[in-house]
């Protein structure tokens, strides 16, 4: 089964069971390389669908002060890309078995060669990229190496996508079309837009593929409001609150996942 055909099929799992795919964001390396292994394992098990697997930079121009702090602190344990990759393997090597996206910015993919990076990227078992800085236009490169690789490549909609962007993003994205649900950067909100229904209902105009929906969902109620309306849900900084807040970060991770996935059913 190749990385597309992966992601398709968790969709496709958890609308036969009438709710959204629950799809968590965590920062590879942070708060250490091994302990993020072990919070990745306990969210695996809470019931994750899918996952997404942060790669640190420098400058996360996407990301609010929560996921700059974990990308931060995971450069100073000295994460790269090649350490990201290791840490993929390793994640598949422990038994984790939901697809995996890597999330990340285009400069240390360009530094690391595009078309190394696709290829060591099926290689470690990854399934497909978001790469929140890159639009389409400049995207043949990796689109072709993620053609060759079998990988998906995920392109994000904001609701200041004209008609006309909606339509050329919808066509071009892998995968599923990542929603984002608020114009700004990632981070916990207290609620959610008023017109995300709206949004959501324009898009499925133009896509054929899942829908799913992150920036800003932190509650178990916001998560059920979302999966309501969107085929999946991303949630990035709750989760890396959640860490941050409990003793024991493995547990407060599964927790806080397992109490996402349970407003989901």
């Amino acid at each position: 089964m190749n990385g597309i055909e992966h992601i398709s099929e968790a969709f496709a799992a958890a609308k036969s069971e009438s709710r959204a795919a629950l799809m968590p964001y965590f920062t590879l390396g942070y708060p250490t390389a091994d302990i993020s292994l072990a919070i990745l394992e306990a969210i695996a098990g809470a019931g994750a669908n899918l996952i997404e697997l942060g790669i640190p930079f420098s400058d996360p121009l996407a990301d609010g002060p929560t996921i700059q702090h974990s990308t931060q602190v995971a450069l100073e344990n000295g994460m790269n890309t090649g350490r990201c990759l290791e840490l993929t393997d390793q994640l598949r090597r422990r038994g984790v078995d939901q697809p995996v996206l890597l999330m990340g910015y285009y400069n240390p993919i360009l530094a690391y060669g595009v078309s190394r990076f696709a290829a060591d990227a099926a290689m470690v078992g990854a399934d497909g990229f978001i790469i929140p800085d890159l639009p389409p236009e400049e995207a043949g490169e990796i689109e072709a190496a993620c053609r060759e690789n079998q990988l998906a490549l995920v392109y994000l909609l904001s609701p200041a996508s004209t008609p006309e962007r909606i339509r050329l993003i919808a066509g071009k994205t892998s995968g599923f079309l990542y929603l984002v649900s608020l114009t700004g950067v990632t981070g916990a909100r207290k609620r959610l837009p008023a017109d995300l229904r709206s949004f959501v209902s324009k898009v499925r105009e133009d896509a054929e593929l899942p829908i799913a929906v992150g920036f800003g969902i932190s509650t178990p109620q916001q998560a059920r409001e979302v999966g309501g309306i969107a085929d999946g849900v991303i949630v990035g900084s709750a989760l890396i609150n959640a860490v941050d807040q409990a003793a024991d970060p493995c547990r407060g991770a599964g927790d806080f996942l397992a109490g996402l996935r349970l407003a989901l059913q």
